[in-house]
């Protein structure tokens, strides 16, 4: 599997001061995608809704309202 492409803009262009270390997306070659993120699974298990879980080999990342809101013109639509 590969990184084909960043979804929304990079981070440079959402403020990052260093322009490379921050929430991120990408589309994978399987079609799949792939997040950076604040990892946060031990602060938010517990808070999970009663109909969701997660694997072991899952984490919980946080990722940025706005990193969302500018990928969401590139995330397709099926």
């Amino acid at each position: 599997m590969k990184i084909v492409r960043r979804i929304g803009v990079p981070p440079s262009a959402r403020g990052s001061n260093s322009g490379s270390t921050c929430p991120d997306v990408f589309e994978l070659s399987d079609g799949n995608f792939a997040v950076i993120g604040t990892e946060a699974t031990e602060a938010l298990e517990g808070e999970l809704p009663a109909d969701a879980a997660r694997a072991d080999y899952e984490r919980i990342v946080i990722v940025s309202r706005e990193t969302l809101i500018r990928a969401k013109a590139d995330i397709p639509d099926a």
